[in-house]
């Protein structure tokens, strides 16, 4: 006998009560546990239980989104957001995190800076898990006698470059030139910027490090072993451990440096211009760097009309007088002259390269977010230039897409970066690679519509690029994540590691074989080298 239209109602609502309540209740009681266990591991007080953030906490939401640099997985009904957030004061309380995770049939995903591009440190596909979030453990104790330095991971680059100077202008450290980055992802990923090409990648840089591994143990490069030290230097620590602190070997810059932008269109050649950098930026002295970023825009001489801006943007390691001979004989052809030339210090070029000319040094101790929005982002290596013809069906592919903001920043390698070998560090993109194109675009629009309009154009330019990069395999690169490359380890595992892919997986089966590290594109464990 079927029941009355309003009964079966009342009947499923009663249901769905029930069912919520008693996940409610599960849940409750899981963070009851957990939390008990916590105290357990760590010094009992009630200064420990308020490292613990649960969704029914009223700053859950705000120590979540504290340092999300993509709000758009937390816009997305597909993403699973975290049951428990501990936000770590010292090392034991990492520890006691992992210990009880395991114990409670919990993973955990870890977060320095907060500018995973695919959001896997603070959001998952379905796995219940918590964050460790990083962002209090973030000293940096420089060692000026001997040139190095212990870098906990919870520090943003702006924070390691803003204490190195402070304890000597004239070194520096080779990363990237966001200075909100957390170097706990940043160094282990690889960590490219305006120093690679003299001092190579920050990974290339490390010489000891400090982890928590899968059992809740702190672990340094003698105890745990020259192949784990390998693998984080690369190939990405959250696969296999938690990173609490690297050292880091520092680099010897100038006391006076010279940073310029020269900026061109169509008008002004660009095309050829671009055409020409990309056999010149390679080689140059390995004391200058130049990259290109290009956009498409408006024309302003010709309403209606568009054009490609290219952004010669550069850093040297000298004084102007003498870039101006660099340049000269290397590309003159760019047109540089001495009234395009910034002298400052090397810390005065961080605040260049990140957009903060003439603002103070402290600037770069503001770890909040910069901006409130979404963003993706695409990479490629390039090893044959790319012709002129070429670049103009870029550019026009470019300037026909008028509501997509996109930017190419295309980043020289060559120098030191050429003389370590591709095996050193579980990165690959060594010898034989021009340059890194890194696609990326950002909006602020927070409806579905718009952030699926964007996702699919992206993919379109990617679809188009496909001729003029590296093959076999299209490579691309760690710290610019990709989940578009697939979930599959045998897929994208290869485009970021190359040959380096199955001596990691052997990695991870020696110091994490039940994969209890693991997010969507982590390494797996695989049982030979």
């Amino acid at each position: 006998m079927s029941l009355p239209p309003s009964l079966g109602i009342a009947v499923l609502s009663l249901s769905l009560l029930l069912t919520t309540n008693t996940a409610i209740s599960s849940l409750n009681a899981m963070h009851g546990n957990f939390m008990q266990c916590f105290l357990d591991h760590t010094c009992p007080s009630n200064s420990s239980s308020q490292l613990l953030y649960s969704p029914n906490t009223t700053a859950y939401d705000a120590v979540l989104r504290s340092s999300i640099q993509n709000i758009r997985f937390l816009n997305s009904s597909n993403t699973t957001k975290p049951v428990l957030i501990v936000t770590p004061t010292n090392e034991s309380h990492v520890q006691a995190a992992v210990v009880c995770s395991r114990k409670h049939g919990l993973r955990v995903r870890v977060r320095s800076g907060g500018h995973d591009y695919e959001g896997m440190s603070y959001v998952s596909e379905g796995d219940r898990f918590i964050v460790v979030d990083l962002a209090a453990l973030r000293s940096v104790t420089v060692d000026a006698e001997h040139g190095t330095a212990w870098v906990q991971a919870g520090a943003t680059l702006g924070e390691v470059y803003y204490t190195i100077a402070e304890k000597n202008r004239t070194v520096g450290f080779s990363a990237g030139v966001c200075t909100t980055i957390g170097v706990g992802g940043h160094f282990s990923g690889g960590g490219i910027g305006t120093l690679s090409r003299k001092y190579g990648t920050a990974a290339d840089n490390i010489v000891d490090f400090r982890l928590v591994d899968a059992n809740g143990w702190i672990l340094d490069r003698q105890s745990m072993g020259e192949d784990s030290f390998w693998a984080i230097r690369g190939g990405g620590a959250a696969s296999f451990g938690i990173v609490l602190s690297y050292k880091i070997e520092l680099n010897y810059v100038p006391p006076i440096v010279t940073a310029f932008n020269v900026i061109k269109t169509l008008k002004q050649d660009a095309t050829k211009l671009v055409t020409k950098w990309q056999k010149i930026g390679p080689n140059l002295d390995e004391n200058l760097y130049i990259r290109v970023i290009a956009q498409a825009m408006d024309d302003d001489e010709a309403e209606g009309n568009r054009t490609i801006q290219a952004i010669f943007n550069s850093l040297y390691l000298g004084t102007c007088e003498e870039l101006l001979t660099v340049m000269g004989c290397s590309f003159p052809e760019l047109g540089f002259e001495a009234a395009d030339c910034n002298e400052m210090s090397w810390l005065e070029s961080v605040l260049f390269f990140a957009g903060f000319t003439g603002r103070p040094a402290e600037v770069l101790l503001d770890r909040r977010p910069e901006f409130n929005s979404s963003f993706k982002a695409k990479s490629d290596f390039v090893r044959e230039p790319v012709t002129e013809t070429a670049w103009e069906e870029i550019w026009r592919f470019l300037m026909e897409a008028k509501d997509e903001p996109l930017i190419l920043i295309m980043e020289p390698f060559g120098g030191v970066m050429n003389e370590i070998a591709k095996s050193a560090t579980p990165f690959p993109h060594r010898k034989g690679n021009l340059y890194i194109i890194q696609y990326f675009m950002r909006w602020f629009e927070t409806d579905m519509e718009t952030t699926e309009r964007h996702l699919s154009w992206m993919r379109e330019l990617y679809d188009f690029m496909t001729p003029y990069v590296s093959k076999n395999p299209r490579a691309a690169y760690l710290n610019y994540k990709d989940i578009d490359l697939g979930r599959s380890a045998r897929v994208w595992g290869p485009k970021y590691f190359n040959n380096n892919f199955d001596r990691l997986a052997y990695v991870k089966s020696m110091v994490d074989p039940d994969n209890f590290f693991r997010n969507e594109q982590s390494i797996p464990p695989i049982k030979s080298p």
